[in-house]
């Protein structure tokens, strides 16, 4: 199959400190993991995406590695890995790791001797210093963006940091050498070659104990340039050489980024797009702002909500631009991830998630279910700073980590340990869900998102291979998968109606591609091509709620969802 198994992939997040504690140690790990797998196979997903695992101080919480090949002993060890990757295959589940590629910890070997050295590596250093400091640097000194931070031993001078002071950029190389700042070693030189053979290293190892890809954290942070453009171009030009060797040794491995990887021209060195939690597309559609406020982006009203002040264009136009020239290209749409909140956030109820998980699972993505959601977990607000989750004085990311919440047990069932010893508290609410509960009720979360992921994998019209057309864009927002197959979504507290003839005796046909088409009273035009009549009758309802059909409209309550089969007449057949 190659890489094609992605396209089919219904993935899963798994923040391995929060998902189930064998020991009793309060701390999440792999045996846990293993214990859980068949709660993780009954949901139906195919691939587990695991939060950093590696050696680490925990100081951003595994995201700054001091060993890339060794897991970290509070979650297990390096044969704990490999049992439970063979163990998920047995249940046609692939598992994914989180790859730090463009900085380390302070404790990593490889920064405590050069910070020890008294000048660079006769080998070429792996890290970027310099004696003094720059004219030319990254003008704001905070979380996510380069800064130069003192050295704190022997070595003199300063060195760029990534993100958290504790995370060292890897040298990678500069765009554009200086004669005044020797420093800015060419992408060429003997520290780049280093790192980048060690990069080959460390995917090489955990592909050989058989995991399937790699998500790839700040993954365009490589290369160096103040102006950023070419300092992308030239990452992306390292990732297409990995992607040659891998093309070659490992065919079936994956690479995907955090975020979109910029277009440069050429081929596109990874496998997919993901539109992140704290982006704006996918802030524009959930984003309610009772986590916080993300200080990268304007706050607007989210479409998913119930006053229904939202709109999706924001998202269709970030999607439709990540298609352009590439239109069977996959992008990951999660419920929620590490990084910010969960759907169910602030005063949205569970009875708000039936459209948002309708959407995120029939919409043309590649879905990614954040541990917990398939229950309808909270964010829990007001929680302490943990392994720095909080990084702006804007939001904590805490209250998306909380336990995972198994039963009605001591600590939801996630650890036996002493409540003080836990990662993070329990949600406190008497009233948290737990599989458990949900586990044999028809009604519950999980019994949704169970139906949801089984009518996916059974209908391809729903999935990332068929085309979208989007046949009105508010609400209700409505759209045709596959000229098969018509969801409608009301996620507002309001009724709202759809006028049939906006779908039937429409003009524009749909893309066979997966790009996505705008027709019907939506406004602009998407990136599909074609034209022709394209006569759809609304059919048999497969799954519905709240949805009526009278006098030539479909009528919604609020909250109310519905896919419907549709059929082409006879003349456009």
């Amino acid at each position: 199959m190659g890489r094609e198994w992605l396209a089919d992939a219904v993935m899963y997040e798994i923040y391995p400190q929060s998902f189930a504690d064998s020991d009793g140690d309060g701390v999440g790990d792999l045996r846990g993991v293993i214990d859980r797998l068949d709660h993780i196979a009954s949901l139906g997903v195919n691939v587990i995406w695991f939060n950093p695992c590696f050696a680490s101080p925990f100081v951003d919480a595994g995201y700054d590695v001091s060993d890339y090949l060794t897991i970290a002993p509070r979650y297990g060890t390096n044969e704990d890995m490999a049992e439970l990757v063979v163990k998920a295959r047995q249940k046609g589940i692939r598992v994914l790791l989180d790859l730090v590629a463009g900085h380390t910890s302070i404790e990593h070997p490889w920064f405590r001797k050069e910070l020890a050295a008294d000048g660079p590596d006769p080998e070429g250093d792996r890290y970027i210093w310099c004696e003094e400091l720059p004219v030319r640097s990254w003008k704001r000194d905070m979380p996510g963006t380069p800064a130069w931070v003192r050295s704190p031993g022997p070595r003199r001078g300063y060195y760029l940091k990534n993100f958290y002071d504790e995370q060292p950029a890897l040298n990678f190389g500069w765009v554009g050498a200086s004669p005044d700042e020797p420093w800015r070693d060419p992408i060429d030189a003997p520290g780049p070659r280093r790192n980048r053979q060690a990069l080959r290293d460390i995917i090489a190892y955990w592909l050989g104990l058989g995991v399937a890809g790699f998500r790839v954290d700040m993954a365009f942070s490589l290369v160096k340039d103040e102006e950023l453009a070419q300092g992308y171009a030239e990452t992306v030009e390292l990732w297409r050489e990995i992607r040659s060797w891998l093309e070659a040794d490992h065919p079936d491995a994956v690479l995907i980024p955090e975020g979109g990887e910029p277009r440069t021209g050429g081929s596109l060195a990874f496998d997919a797009d993901f539109f992140l939690v704290i982006k704006d597309a996918h802030a524009s559609l959930f984003n309610n702002h009772y986590a916080g406020r993300l200080p990268f982006q304007a706050p607007r009203e989210p479409f998913f909500d119930a006053e229904g002040k939202g709109s999706t264009r924001p998202f269709l136009d970030a999607w439709n631009g990540a298609r352009q020239g590439h239109p069977d290209r996959p992008i990951i749409l999660a419920t929620a991830d590490h990084d910010f909140d969960r759907l169910r956030c602030g005063p949205r109820t569970p009875d708000q998630l039936g459209t948002a998980l309708i959407f995120l699972f029939t919409w043309g993505n590649v879905p990614c279910l954040y541990y917990g959601d398939e229950i309808g977990m909270r964010y829990v607000p007001g929680l302490p700073n943990v392994e720095g989750s909080i990084c702006n004085p804007g939001y904590n990311r805490a209250g998306c980590r909380t336990p995972m919440q198994w039963d009605d047990g001591v600590n939801a069932g996630f650890s036996t340990a002493d409540p003080s010893r836990l990662y993070l508290p329990i949600d406190p609410d008497p009233d948290r869900p737990t599989v458990a509960a949900q586990e044999n009720d028809p009604d519950s979360t999980l019994a949704f998102v169970r139906k949801l992921i089984a009518l996916r994998r059974a209908t391809p019209a729903l999935g990332t291979r068929a085309s979208t057309r989007v046949v009105n864009e508010g609400y209700p927002f409505a759209y045709v998968r596959g000229g098969t197959h018509l969801v409608v979504l009301n996620p507002r507290r309001e009724p709202a109606t759809l006028d049939i003839s906006e779908i039937v005796g429409e003009t524009g046909t749909e893309t066979t591609t997966g790009a996505t088409t705008t027709t019907g009273t939506a406004s602009g035009a998407g990136s599909g091509a074609g034209s022709g009549a394209a006569d759809f009758t609304v059919g048999e309802p497969i799954w519905t709620s709240g949805v009526t059909e009278q006098n030539g409209e479909l009528r919604l309550d609020g909250f109310a969802y519905g896919i419907f089969a549709t059929s082409r007449s006879a003349s456009d057949a």
